[in-house]
C-alpha cells in the first residue's frame, strides 16, 4: 500500500547540487515534443494562421500543473501512476478495462512517433517510409538498452541531447523569417472558427497533455529517486521536500522548452506557410520551408523531426511497460514489449496511409485518454492518506480540477462534432 509521508526538513544544499536533481521531467517533456505535435502545430498554423495560438499556451499551462502533480506522487510515494491505481482498483475486471484504454492510447502515441520518424528518414535520405519505421524502431531500442542497463541518468542524458536537436531543428526557422506580432497578438484571444479549428484544437491539446507522459513521469521520478526505504516513509539522499522543490524547477524548464517550441511550430506555420498548397503535410511542409527559408532550415527541420521521432518513442515505450506492470503486475521485457507495439505504426506504412493524416487523428486518440488519467491523478495527490502532508493545497485540487473539466469538455465538444459529420 501506499505510505503517506509527513514533510521532511530537508538540510540547505548548493544550487549546483540542486542541478542534479533535475532530469525526469525533461524525459518526460519530450512526449510534448513528438511527431505529433509538430503535425497538429504545422496543420493549426498552415491551416488557420495564428487563430489557435491561444490553445498552445493554455495547453502547456495546464502541462506544467499536470506533470508536476505526476512528479510529486512520485517522489513522495515511491510509486507511479499505474501502480497506486493497481492497488487501488479492486475488481479485476476494472484493471483490465482501465488497462485496455492506456494501453490504446499508448499504442495511438507509438504510432505518431514511429511515423514522425519515418518521414524524416524519408525528408532527409530518401528511405522509403517501412524501411524507415523499422529503422526508428531499431534505433529506439537502442535508447531502451541505455535506459535498462545502463540506468535513469545515462538515459537522461541521451535523451536530453536529442531534445536540443528538436529545439534546434524547429526553432531555426523563426530567425529567418519571424512572424508577425500584431499576429501573434490576435492568437491569444481565445475562440474557434469552424468545427475544423476545434478538431485541432483537441488534437493540439493530445499533443500537448498526453497521458502516457502523466503515466511515465511518476515512474520516472520513482526510478531516479528511489522509494521510501522505510515504513515511516523516510529515505536516504535529499529530503521529500528538497525533491519536491527541485521537481518544480524541473517541470518549470521543461515546459518552458517543450512550450516555446510547440509554439514556435505553430507560429513558422502560420508566418510562412498558410495558404501555401499541401503545407498542411509534413511532407509539404518540409518542401516549402526549403523552398521559402533555404535548404538547411529545411533539413535542420528534418533533423528536428528525425530526433523528436527517436526520443519521443523511446519514452512512449517506457510509458507502456510502466502502465502494464502497474495495472496488470505483468512485466514484459521492455525490448519484447517494443517489437509488438511497432506493428501498428508499421502496417500503416506499408498500405500507404496518409502519415500526417495518421498523426493527427492520433492525437485526437489521446485526448480521450485525457480523463482517465488525470480525473484519478488529481484525485489521488489531493488525498493525505497518499501524500500525507504533501496532499495538494485546495487551490492546487481546484486548478487541477478546472483543467480536467475544460479539457472533457472540449473532447465531448468534438466527439458530437465527429459523430454528426459538423
Amino acid at each position: 500500500m501506499t505510505t503517506p509521508l509527513a514533510p521532511v526538513r530537508g538540510a540547505r544544499r548548493s544550487p549546483l547540487r540542486g542541478m542534479w536533481l533535475l532530469g525526469p521531467a525533461l524525459v518526460a517533456g519530450v512526449a510534448y515534443l513528438d511527431p505529433g505535435n509538430v503535425a497538429s502545430n504545422m496543420t493549426a498554423g498552415a491551416r488557420y494562421g495564428y487563430l489557435l495560438v491561444w490553445v498552445v499556451l493554455v495547453g502547456n499551462v495546464m502541462a506544467w500543473l499536470i506533470q508536476y502533480l505526476s512528479a510529486k506522487l512520485g517522489v513522495v510515494t515511491g510509486q507511479s501512476l499505474p501502480e497506486v491505481l493497481g492497488e487501488r482498483i479492486r475488481s479485476r475486471w476494472a484493471r483490465r478495462a482501465y488497462w485496455l484504454q492506456a494501453e490504446l492510447v499508448a499504442m495511438a502515441t507509438d504510432i505518431a512517433e514511429v511515423l514522425g520518424g519515418a518521414v524524416a528518414l524519408y525528408l532527409l535520405f530518401d528511405i522509403p517510409l517501412l524501411l524507415g519505421g523499422i529503422i526508428t524502431g531499431a534505433v529506439s531500442m537502442g535508447l531502451l538498452l541505455v535506459q535498462s542497463r545502463r540506468g535513469p541518468r545515462h538515459f537522461e542524458f541521451v535523451i536530453i541531447g536529442l531534445m536540443s536537436l528538436i529545439v534546434i531543428g524547429f526553432v531555426a526557422g523563426l530567425f529567418v523569417a519571424p512572424p508577425d506580432p500584431s499576429g501573434v497578438a490576435s492568437g491569444m484571444i481565445p475562440r474557434f472558427t469552424d468545427s475544423g479549428s476545434v478538431l485541432l484544437a483537441a488534437s493540439i491539446l493530445g499533443a500537448t497533455i498526453m497521458p502516457h507522459a502523466i503515466y511515465a513521469h511518476s515512474a520516472l521520478a520513482r526510478d531516479r529517486f528511489g522509494r521510501p526505504s522505510t515504513g515511516s516513509g523516510t529515505r536516504t539522499g535529499p529530503s521529500i521536500r528538497t525533491l519536491i522543490t527541485a521537481t518544480r524547477w524541473d517541470v518549470t524548464v521543461a515546459m518552458v522548452i517543450a512550450g516555446s517550441v510547440n509554439l514556435a511550430i505553430l507560429l513558422l506555420a502560420a508566418a510562412n506557410l498558410a495558404g501555401v498548397e499541401g503545407t498542411d503535410s509534413l511532407e509539404g511542409a518540409y518542401a516549402a520551408i526549403s523552398e521559402n527559408l533555404g535548404a538547411v532550415i529545411g533539413t535542420l527541420f528534418a533533423v528536428g523531426l528525425l530526433a523528436s521521432g527517436l526520443a519521443s518513442t523511446s519514452v512512449g515505450a517506457y510509458a507502456g511497460a510502466e502502465i502494464m506492470h502497474g495495472l496488470l503486475s505483468v512485466r514484459v521485457p521492455l525490448l519484447a514489449r517494443r517489437l509488438v507495439t511497432l506493428i501498428p505504426a508499421l502496417f500503416i506504412l506499408a498500405i500507404g496511409f496518409d502519415p500526417t493524416l495518421a498523426l493527427v487523428l492520433s492525437q485526437v486518440v489521446l485526448s480521450f485518454g485525457i480523463p482517465f488519467a488525470l480525473i484519478p491523478l488529481v484525485s489521488l495527490t489531493a488525498q493525505r492518506r497518499t501524500l500525507g502532508g504533501y496532499a495538494n493545497r485546495r487551490l492546487t485540487t481546484v486548478l487541477g480540477i478546472v483543467c480536467s473539466v475544460l479539457l472533457i469538455t472540449l473532447n465531448a465538444a468534438l466527439l458530437v462534432l465527429l459523430a454528426t459529420g459538423a
